[in-house]
């Protein structure tokens, strides 16, 4: 596969001996993970054409995306090296199993949903699995990169799963109002300043129907306040600030009711709450 990095003028990182050898040792690792069909899109598939057929051209990245560097990669989410490793990278942070993990979003939806939204969907591991539960529901999944949508069709096309990819911000996503039963976020909030992800809540406020469902599958803030060099082995530029505060604690002040936290293997959790009726608190937080 091609060198993991996109072109940039930003300056690299510095980092020092002992993560440089850590970070070799993770690329290594996610290039025997990545598979084939990875490496094969990621040489043969139209990105140009792809983003453009999925992008909206109106969507303004804001300055805290355009960092210049996620998880290792140079360029952050906006290149197809960030998109083909993604899978592998999730896979190896989510212990013991990144499948296991995200069955607990599965358990906790209630009823049959009609309509879902993904929010933050990425490659759209968790979207497909919404999908396949739940192939009544009309199921969509949005994220600020094309590049991550063009691959997240990919695999609904294969896996011949009818979902509609939005590009958008999930903090003002130009939806409907009311539209949805359950809205999912997950692996997000780490990788934001905490003033985006309450902004996010509010959104997810107005896009709930009275009684739907919020799942929100993130690091345990808790547990991430100790292990700072793991923060600092994933390059995650915003997972300190956000293992200072609480995601359930944002929750209920956006007004969410029944707000609940569960922690799940080592370092995540779940986090779950219901939009109130309007008779129970006001529409808007």
């Amino acid at each position: 596969m091609a060198s993991l990095h996109c072109r940039s003028n930003t300056k690299i990182v510095k980092t020092t001996v002992p993560q440089a050898l850590w970070q070799l040792c993770i690329k290594v690792f996610v290039r025997i993970l990545i598979g084939a069909d990875n490496q094969k899109q990621y040489n043969t598939y139209d990105w140009e054409a792809g983003c453009q057929a999925l992008g909206n051209p109106e969507v303004t990245y804001p300055q805290y995306y355009r960092i210049p560097n996620f998880h290792g990669v140079e360029g952050g989410y906006l290149c197809k090296e960030a998109v083909v490793t993604y899978d592998a990278v999730t896979a190896f942070a989510c212990p013991p199993n990144e499948t296991h993990l995200r069955r607990q979003v599965m358990k906790s939806i209630q009823d049959r949903p009609c309509q879902i939204l993904d929010l933050g969907c990425g490659t759209g591991s968790m979207t497909l699995m919404l999908k396949d539960a739940h192939p009544q529901a009309e199921v969509m999944g949005l994220d600020l990169s094309p590049h991550m949508l063009c691959h997240a069709q990919h695999k609904s096309q294969q896996a011949q799963l009818q979902i509609h990819w939005q590009h958008g911000l999930a903090e003002n996503t130009g939806l409907a109002e009311q539209r949805f039963d359950v809205v999912t976020i997950c692996m997000v909030f780490h990788e934001m300043p905490p003033r985006i992800s309450r902004l996010i809540l509010q959104e997810c406020r107005r896009l709930l129907k009275p009684g739907g469902q919020l799942i929100i599958l993130d690091g345990n803030q808790k547990r991430l306040r100790h292990t700072d060099w793991l923060i600092r082995l994933f390059r995650e530029p915003y997972a300190t600030v956000y293992a200072q505060e609480s995601v359930q604690d944002w929750m209920i002040a956006a007004g969410f009711e029944r707000v609940h936290t569960q922690y799940l293997g080592w370092i995540h959790q779940l986090t779950t709450g219901i939009c109130p009726h309007p008779q129970d608190g006001l529409n808007t937080p």
